[in-house]
């Protein structure tokens, strides 16, 4: 028997067992046109499905192919994060599925790591600026969407970096303002204590001998941590003296345009005599006087039959154009004492007598009474007496007299056959000296101070008080009065608005410095919000009407709903910060914080919450009330600064809630 091809099929005594074979599978399932099982066929990545009569292979969820071959992955992530998971996500792709992530600066609604949107899951921004401190001392945050900026508060500047800065990239701190010296002025002298922080006001007075036509000169301290220099200037006083003339023989009267009201003026008057006989010798003298007067005159002791000539000047730093007088006394006809004299004044509490008397060697004794008084206290009384005796004809007489004080002088020549007296006023000026020495705060309100005067004398004290609020541009509060006090130790309570800074100034009416001192009140309770509550037994959600409050005793810093068993509301105190909060009305816990809305947040108008509208209102979750329970629902106040916190509360009753819908 011949051979046949080799490898043409098996031989021929195998045809008739694999024709049995593929029978008997035909018989057992009809598997398919080529007799194979196609459910093992399927990838691994693939189902086996029955569809009209037919078996299949379908890829799973998450694949894509023909899936017998070929169950390749789907990349849901392919149309781009916004498209699959919504905005602010980032998308991540995982074999047969993805899931989406928040990016930083978001949260997701659910408060899960990860999610996939299709429960309506999405990415909410998340205000970093509820976390208190965020910015270092002296910022203030600023939420923006994903993020947050830190700016400085009114009264700090940005120091070593950008505003506005971020606290992890920038090396930005927020400093205090601080001025420091005031710039200075020239031929001006700054005077009284000053404030360097901002708002602070530093105030100069001109030199002797110079004046500021323009009105006072100030520098005041500016948001940029600089002195805001004044326009005005000091400018030199160039007196002019007019019409000079002589009276009562020896007597000299001039009138002055200095270019001030009541100035007071240092002159010197320069007097050269030269006597008609030949053989006396020349009369040479230098006189000073001070004097507010415009028309001021003095008496000079001069001789007589005698040709004067009298220079009259200001004493420096003042410039004046000199005038020059010249006149003749008279003959010496008298050698009698008539006891008539007159009275100038000079150096502010001086006095020169100017006897008439032609006669020379005779002694006097003079009696001096002195009564001062002072315009703005009753019962002040400086009253003394003493006599005086010389020989002179034109003695000078210094009194001990008190700063700010009119004076009345009666000078009254004993002695004399018809007792001859003057009387002269004297007003002597606020002391150039401070007067008011360690100056303190107490209670807050309260401030004491060292008073150097005369014991038990009365003082009358002049305070002129400034407040501002940092966070309320538009308040502001200014006070002027006047106290009393004999007191060496004196104590003042003020009235001052809580939650403000203050800058005192307190002077003695004696005195022409003030001093200066900085106050800053504490807050007190907020004012109870302006708010309105709806609820119908059976109905929909209570509603929650809130008006923003003023910020009267201090800044508003949040606004709370809370809702508590009503068996628990008389264990709820305001000002308790324990309250919890949960994200289900599932919860046992006693009581919870349903929203919290920041103050910046609360708009000028009203805005409503219905409670239980299962929303997030900061970080707390509005839960839904319990059908059946009574409930006790609290909108709480707080204000804080300064590490300081005070809360007001209201109150309402929900009984037996019952909801349309639940």
């Amino acid at each position: 028997m011949g051979r046949g091809p080799r490898g043409a099929g098996p031989p021929r005594r195998l045809l008739p067992l694999l024709l049995l074979l593929g029978l008997a599978r035909g018989a057992a399932g009809a598997p398919g046109a080529d007799g194979l099982d196609v459910c093992a066929t399927c990838h691994e990545h693939a189902t086996c499905q029955q569809r009209e009569g037919k078996k299949i292979c379908i890829c799973n969820y998450g694949f894509v192919g023909n899936g017998r071959t070929q169950c390749v992955d789907k990349n849901e992530c392919q149309f781009g994060a916004t498209v699959v998971c919504g905005n602010h996500t980032s998308c991540h792709n995982t074999p047969g599925g993805f899931y989406c992530i928040c990016l930083e600066g978001y949260r997701a609604t659910n408060n899960k790591k990860t999610f996939i949107p299709n429960d309506g899951t999405f990415c909410t921004d998340v205000d970093e600026c509820e976390v208190s401190g965020l910015c270092r001392h002296g910022g203030r945050c600023v939420n923006t969407h994903g993020s947050f900026e830190c700016y400085c508060m009114d009264g700090y500047l940005p120091r070593n970096g950008p505003e506005p800065f971020h606290p992890t990239t920038d090396t930005t701190s927020c400093t205090e303002i601080n001025c420091g010296n005031p710039p200075e002025m020239r031929h001006a002298i700054l005077v009284g204590n000053h404030s360097s922080r901002l708002g602070g006001v530093a105030r100069y007075v001109c030199q002797e001998g110079f004046e500021s036509p323009g009105g006072k000169i100030t520098s005041v301290c500016t948001e940029k941590g600089t002195w805001r220099e004044s326009t005005l200037t000091c400018t030199e006083i160039l007196t002019k003296i007019d019409d000079v003339s002589v009276f009562n023989d020896t007597c000299v009267r001039w009138q002055i345009n200095s270019g001030r009201i009541n100035p007071k003026i240092a002159y010197v008057i320069s007097v050269k005599g030269q006597r008609l006989d030949p053989m006396e010798s020349v009369h040479e003298e230098t006189i000073n006087l001070t004097t507010d007067s415009r028309t001021p005159e003095v008496c000079l002791a001069l001789y007589p039959g005698t040709n004067y000539t009298v220079n009259i000047s200001t004493a420096p730093p003042r410039r004046s154009v000199p005038a020059v007088i010249g006149f003749q006394t008279a003959e010496d006809d008298l050698l009698e004492d008539d006891g008539i004299f007159n009275i100038s004044i000079f150096n502010e509490t001086c006095l020169q007598l100017n006897r008439h008397s032609r006669k020379v060697g005779s002694e006097h004794m003079y009696q001096f009474t002195v009564l001062g008084q002072r315009w703005y206290l009753d019962n002040f009384c400086h009253a003394t007496s003493f006599n005086f005796t010389t020989w002179e004809r034109a003695p000078v007489v210094c009194l001990d007299l008190y700063p700010a004080t009119d004076y009345t002088v009666n000078v009254t020549l004993l002695g004399s056959p018809k007792g001859h007296s003057v009387q002269i006023t004297i007003a002597t000026p606020p002391a150039v000296k401070q007067t008011i020495s360690n100056i303190s705060g107490f209670n807050e309100t309260c401030l004491r101070w060292r008073s150097i005067k005369t014991a038990d004398m009365e003082e009358m004290y002049l305070f002129h008080i400034w407040g501002q609020r940092w966070y309320q541009k538009e308040f502001a509060q200014e006070m002027t009065f006047n106290i009393s006090s004999s007191s060496r130790d004196p104590e003042v309570c003020l009235d001052l608005h809580p939650g403000t800074d203050y800058n005192v100034s307190l002077r003695a009416l004696s005195s022409e410095l003030p001093v200066v001192i900085s106050l800053t009140t504490q807050i007190t309770e907020p004012p109870l919000p302006e708010v309105e509550f709806f609820t119908v037994h059976g109905g929909p959600l209570p509603r929650l009407r809130l008006r923003k409050a003023k910020e009267k005793n201090g800044p508003i810093s949040s606004y709370q709903v809370l809702v508590l068993p009503l068996a628990l509301q008389s264990t709820f105190s305001c000002d308790s910060e324990g309250t919890s909060s949960f994200f289900s009305n599932a919860s046992d816990a006693d009581g919870y914080v349903a929203a919290e809305l920041l103050a910046k947040d609360v708009p000028d108008d009203a805005m409503e919450i219905l409670i239980g509208d299962r929303l997030y209102y900061g970080e707390y979750y509005n839960a839904p009330l319990k059908r059946g329970n009574d409930y006790c629902i609290i909108l709480r106040i707080t204000s804080e600064w300064n590490k300081i916190r005070h809360s007001h509360c209201c109150r309402w009753r929900v009984l037996d809630w019952a909801p349309w819908l639940l």
